[in-house]
């Protein structure tokens, strides 16, 4: 097999999970490999703890308009990394993937899960090979759009790749026996969050005060605002590595975010959804995942609340989930699997065993979720 180079893209924490087994394969197959990452979050952290050959084309904070200010300075570091690293193939998730393999000329493949990225999909898609959604994801991305059954988290979470450490407990401080929950917080930071919101800092509070009441509570805190004062709970503050562990071991999580709850789902963890997005334009991975009884989505405050403490009172409903994500996942992909043979037939994505073209599920579109055209 002839040594080739694939450039890989991880824009946030969870692409690096999405990569990091792809990576791994390639690497252990001979080929050279590089992430470009943005320091974002945990992202490069997770990219050292792995050992994940990266450089960093940039930075973004958690304000709004971080991105606008730090744009320019990202395509230029892109072009110059993605130049001299000459890639015979890119992986990443948007456009400045796509747009790094219109400058160097390599197939770019893209893994996509959010509907409501309207402006990167019509910025990406004319520059990808192959655009690769969920099998429920809600938009036609045209020809070279293909689904897998799963989700992204299928690539670290599926119970092929996934194997949970035996000593997180030991590691956050609590017993065998003992029963925790997390809380994740959003800091909507992102572009695709503007104008989107969850809990409000009122909320946040009057949350973490009622979980407590019934369990011991950790706290994960994107945008590292809130103030623990006189809060009955601590900040969860374990190598970001390892949250997963966490998660598989948890009585359940709330969050007003994404990707985790999601996360939470597929380790057969009860999970509680809320924030702007949810309801009736809703991305359909939480409408399938809430349709599959593996999550609890709720536009209301106070139903969260209800949801948490009715969740938490059960006896039966950690077990429940178990069973529910063990059925589920029976049917899904390994996404790590699939992208290993994408990459080694990125010529002819259309033959890859375990993708559809995306054409022929047509009838997921729903209104307000209409393509970008």
């Amino acid at each position: 097999m002839t040594a080739e180079k694939f450039l890989f893209f991880t824009n946030t924490p969870a692409h690096v999970h999405v990569y990091k087994g792809l990576v791994r394969r390639l690497r252990d197959d001979g080929h050279d490999v590089l992430v470009l990452a943005r320091d974002y979050g945990c992202t490069v952290a997770l990219l050292e703890y792995y050992d994940l050959p990266h450089r960093v084309y940039g930075t973004l904070d958690t304000t709004k308009w971080s991105l606008a200010r730090e744009l320019p300075k990202h395509y230029y570091n892109i072009v110059r990394h993605a130049r001299e690293f000459d890639p015979d193939c890119i992986f990443g998730r948007g456009s400045y993937a796509a747009h790094a393999g219109a400058i160097t000329g390599a197939p770019t493949i893209l893994v996509v899960d959010s509907e409501t990225d309207t402006l990167d999909h019509a910025l990406s898609r004319p520059f990808s090979r192959a655009i690769l959604t969920p099998h429920v994801f809600g938009k036609d991305l045209g020809p070279r759009h293909y689904r897998f059954r799963g989700f992204k988290e299928c690539a670290y979470l599926h119970p092929e790749t996934f194997s949970p450490s035996g000593d997180v407990r030991e590691q956050l401080g609590v017993a065998e026996d003992e029963r925790f929950a997390i809380v994740r917080l959003n800091a909507f930071g992102s572009h695709h969050d503007v104008g989107q919101s969850g809990f409000s800092p009122g909320d946040r509070r009057r949350l973490i005060e009622e979980l407590s009441e019934d369990v011991t509570v950790f706290v994960s805190d994107e945008g590292g605002r809130l103030d623990f004062d006189d809060l009955d709970a601590e900040p969860y503050d374990l190598h970001p590595a390892l949250m997963h562990d966490a998660l598989a071991e948890a009585s359940l999580l709330v969050a007003d975010t994404q990707t985790m709850v999601a996360e939470a789902a597929l380790l057969g963890t009860p999970a509680v959804r809320s924030n702007s997005f949810v309801g009736g334009t809703d991305m359909r991975n939480f409408v399938e995942l809430e349709a599959a009884d593996l999550i609890v989505n709720h536009a209301d405050f106070d139903a969260v609340v209800d949801s948490a403490h009715r969740l938490l009172a059960d006896p039966d409903a950690e077990a429940r989930w178990e069973r529910r994500a063990h059925d589920y996942l029976s049917e899904m992909v390994n996404l790590t699997d699939l992208l290993v043979a994408v990459a080694y037939n990125r010529d002819e994505v259309s033959a890859v065993s375990g993708l559809t073209a995306g054409t022929a599920n047509r009838g997921v579109d729903r209104p307000g979720l209409s393509s970008p055209e």
